[in-house]
């Protein structure tokens, strides 16, 4: 059955190695090999697929500027599966690159009828406040931001909306006749949340990583292709030499950009009325063809810039598995019994986790003989995505688990505990980040 990603719907993914084939997400086992220090979240597969992140892997491995970016919808309750992106967006800052979080309150309003006054209430108590207590820093071209309160998003919205159509967005989205124009411009906005941190303001055009769940891909795919429409030359590898095409550029910037492939030096550059193809390549030493290409790239969004383009870089994405819900199925907002949320008692938490479903067998006897099936418990999750940072211990618990040794009872004692535990901290950090919410423009 064709799986369809929604990102205002449920959506359960029983095999993610079918989202590979039928929507053209490659696997971050590609990339885990250069990672010198990678999230546990990648250790671990929990993050399985990507967009073009070796752009943003170069960049963080070069030295070079790169971001990260992604959003909450401030619908309700912030759980732990909202806290696998906040971990994401801190852990690339860690990394050396710029930061931006936003709070969607456009998309809240206008796809679920939150008032602005309670989109403000729920961005800052449960989104911000957890998104700073677990380390996000205030640091220059890092933001946290409400889409309302942004005018660069809304003028970037505006722009972006001059690219893309009716049809094209109901045909991605499933819009009807039905569909609210304020639903509508919020994709435009989530393009522009995306690509803002491209801008001028924030360091201009740079390798930028979405942090998403595999349901999220519609709002990639599309921005994507809005950043390639937004540039003025298209740049190929056509065999053994380069073309650079000038599908928006106009004469003065062709002209300008023939001047600048000459100043490279590296070949023979031939001037067409709508493209200038670079043959007969001197390479320098060690330099491929793809590598002349790169540079050439950046050599000509360097020039849109300058003539007032935006030169956007197409957005990479990474993709992570969605938490299984303490009652089975998707962990879901819309469903409290669910999730822990991030402001919940802990007392009340660990008890949920006491009644939570497992990967255990229909009896303990059964349990003995056949073990259990941690790849199918809620409670085993919560270990491998939070709670444990010891790639042994896991591994001991899986083994244990497998083999009958390990009961499901001392496993749900063993992590109530820790939930507990983990809440108390966090929202103590919770409490004094509330104090420190003017650092990042925050105003209650």
């Amino acid at each position: 059955m064709e799986t369809r990603l929604d990102p205002w719907g449920s959506v359960h993914v029983e095999d993610y190695t079918k989202l590979f084939e039928e929507f053209g997400i490659s696997s971050f086992d590609d990339i885990l090999p250069y990672l010198a220090e990678p999230h546990r979240y990648m250790r671990r597969r929990i993050i399985f697929g990507h967009r073009n992140y070796d752009a943003v892997l170069a960049a963080m491995q070069n030295g070079r500027p790169f971001a990260v970016m992604s959003g909450f919808m401030p619908t309700g309750k912030a759980h732990f599966g909202h806290m696998m992106v906040m971990n994401e967006i801190i852990w690339h800052q860690q990394q050396g690159g710029d930061a931006f979080a936003a709070v969607a309150d456009m998309e809240a309003h206008s796809v679920r009828g939150i008032s602005w006054k309670r989109c403000r209430e729920l961005g800052i108590e449960e989104y911000i406040l957890s998104l700073i207590a677990l380390g996000f820093q205030p640091k220059e071209n890092s933001h946290i931001y409400f889409q309302s309160e942004n005018l660069d998003v809304r003028d970037l919205a505006f722009e972006l909306g001059i690219e893309a159509n009716f049809s094209e967005v109901s045909a991605i989205y499933g819009f009807s006749g039905e569909t609210c124009i304020s639903h509508m411009e919020s994709v435009m906005v989530q393009s522009a949340d995306i690509l803002h941190p491209q801008l001028a303001k924030y360091g201009g055009p740079k390798p930028v990583v979405i942090p998403v769940g595999a349901d999220q891909d519609p709002h990639i795919k599309l921005t994507r292709d809005l950043a390639r429409r937004m540039r003025r030359f298209l740049i190929e590898r056509r065999g053994e030499y380069i073309s650079v095409r000038g599908k928006a550029a106009g004469q003065e910037l062709m002209k300008a950009a023939e001047s600048a492939l000459l100043g490279t030096g590296l070949g023979e550059v031939k001037r067409y009325e709508e493209h200038i193809d670079l043959t007969d390549l001197r390479l320098r030493e060690g330099q491929s063809i793809d590598d002349a290409r790169q540079e050439i790239e950046e050599l000509i969004i360097s020039l849109e810039t300058e003539h007032g383009g935006y030169g956007f870089i197409p957005p990479a994405s990474t993709y992570h598995r969605f938490m299984t819900g303490l009652t089975g199925g998707k962990m879901s907002s819309s469903k409290p019994e669910s999730y822990i949320a991030l402001t919940e008692d802990p007392k009340e938490a660990a008890g949920k986790i006491l009644r939570a479903i497992t990967g255990g067998r229909q009896s303990l006897a059964e349990q003995k003989k056949l073990g259990g099936e941690p790849e199918r418990c809620s409670i085993y999750e919560f270990l491998l995505f939070h709670l444990s940072e010891d790639d042994r211990e896991l591994l001991e618990l899986e083994l244990e688990c497998r083999s009958g040794r390990r009961m499901c009872g001392t496993c749900k004692k063993d992590v109530a505990e820790r939930i507990e535990r983990f809440l108390h901290d966090h929202q103590q950090a919770r409490e004094a980040a509330r104090e420190r919410l003017p650092e990042y423009g925050i105003k209650l």
